[in-house]
C-alpha cells in the first residue's frame, strides 16, 4: 500500500511526540510505501489533485526509561516526483492548524482525489465542516453550557450568569488564547474586547467546568471508535491542560460516560468522513472535536503499552481492500 502524508516541514516534526511520526513508522514497519509532501505543493493538474510525493522511511523510536528515544537521523528522505496522488492508496491530511485560508484551499484540492482509487484522511469536506470549537455544539447533552458570539453584552451576561466562563478563539490550536473569565475580574470588559477583536470575531464560550483541575482528557476515536486515550494535567498556577500549554500527561481509563459520548459522535463522523479524530473531555462533558491533526499516540503508547499507530495502519489496510 502507498501512503501519502501531507505535513508541515519533516525536520521540524518530533519523532518522540508526533502522531504523523507514529503512524508514518508504522506503515514502515508493516512494509508499505511511504511519501511526504507540504500543502504548498499541492495542484490541481487535468481534474485531479498532484503533489511532489517524496518517498520516506522512519525508523522506530525506542522506549528507554519509560521515554521514547529516536535515532540521529530518525528518518531517510530521498528525491521526490511531482506525480497525481491517485497513484496513492491513502493520502493523510496531517498539516497542524490553524484552519487558515491556505489550508482551506488545500483542502478544495484535495477533493480533486479521485475517491474510486484513493482514500482521504480526514475527508476535505468533512475538515471544512468540522470546525474544531464549533463541531461539539451538535452534540446535546454532551457539552457543557456554550454560548458563540462576538457581541460584547451577550458574552458579558453569560459569564455573569455562571460565575466563571473559558473563552475560546475559534481557530485557536493547542491552547492557544483560551482564557479564563471571573465575572468580578475588572479586566472582563477587556478580555471580551480583544478576544473578539473588538465586536468582529466570534468566539466560543464555556461555562468554566472546575473539573479541569485534574485533568483534560484526550480520547482518540478510529471510525468512530474510542480505541485509546491519555490525561492532560495542569501545570502549576494554569488551568489549561493542552501538552502545548505544559500540561503533564497520565495513563487513564475511558469511563462509561465517555463511551456514550463517543457513542453519540460515531454516527456524525462516520457521515462526515472524519476518520481519525481527537475529542477532549473534562468532568464529563466534550468541549472539543479535533480534526485536522489530532495527536495523542506516542503518549498513549508509552503509558498503555499499547500500538495505535498499528492499530491504524491495519486498518487502513481493511478500508482500502473494501475500496478496492
Amino acid at each position: 500500500m502507498k501512503l501519502a502524508f501531507i505535513i508541515d516541514p519533516i525536520d521540524k516534526l518530533d519523532p518522540t511526540h508526533d502522531s504523523s511520526v507514529a503512524m508514518m513508522e508504522a506503515a514502515c514497519r508493516q512494509g508499505h510505501e511511504v511519501f511526504i509532501t507540504e500543502m504548498s505543493s499541492l495542484s490541481i493538474i487535468g481534474g485531479s489533485a498532484w503533489a511532489l510525493l517524496q518517498p520516506v522511511v522512519v525508523h522506530p523510536v525506542k522506549l528507554v526509561d519509560r521515554k521514547w528515544q529516536a535515532e540521529s537521523p530518525w528518518y531517510e528522505a530521498k528525491s521526490g516526483k511531482f506525480q497525481t496522488l491517485n497513484t496513492m492508496q491513502v493520502v493523510w491530511m496531517r498539516t497542524d492548524p490553524p484552519v487558515t485560508t491556505n489550508y482551506l484551499y488545500a483542502t478544495y484540492i484535495l477533493d480533486y482525489v479521485n475517491p474510486a482509487t484513493t482514500l482521504v484522511v480526514n475527508s476535505p469536506r468533512g475538515i471544512r465542516a468540522a470546525n474544531e470549537k464549533v463541531y461539539a455544539l451538535q452534540f446535546a447533552g454532551a457539552i457543557p453550557e456554550t454560548i458563540v458570539s462576538s457581541d460584547k453584552a451577550v458574552i458579558r451576561k453569560f459569564v455573569i450568569s455562571k460565575g466563571k466562563a473559558v473563552i475560546k478563539p475559534l481557530d485557536g490550536k493547542g491552547g492557544e488564547g483560551i482564557l479564563f473569565a471571573d465575572q468580578i475580574d475588572r479586566n472582563l470588559n477587556s478580555l471580551i474586547e480583544i478576544s473578539t477583536k473588538f465586536g468582529s470575531t466570534p468566539i466560543m464560550v464555556q461555562t468554566y467546568l472546575p473539573a479541569a483541575q485534574d485533568g483534560d482528557k484526550r480520547i482518540v476515536l478510529l471510525d468512530g471508535e474510542p480505541i485509546g486515550a491519555v490525561n492532560r494535567i495542569p501545570s502549576s498556577g494554569e488551568f489549561r491542560g493542552n501538552m502545548a500549554a505544559g500540561g503533564s500527561v497520565a495513563k487513564i481509563e475511558i469511563t462509561p460516560r465517555e463511551r456514550e459520548i463517543c457513542a453519540q459522535l460515531a454516527p456524525v463522523l462516520k457521515r462526515d468522513g472524519l476518520y481519525f479524530v481527537g475529542i477532549d473531555v473534562i468532568g464529563g462533558f466534550l468541549t472539543e472535536v479535533n480534526v485536522t491533526s489530532p495527536t495523542g499516540i506516542r503518549e498513549i503508547d508509552r503509558l498503555s503499552g499499547v500500538n495505535l499507530g498499528d492499530r491504524i495502519i491495519s486498518w487502513l489496510v481493511d478500508r482500502v481492500r473494501i475500496l478496492n
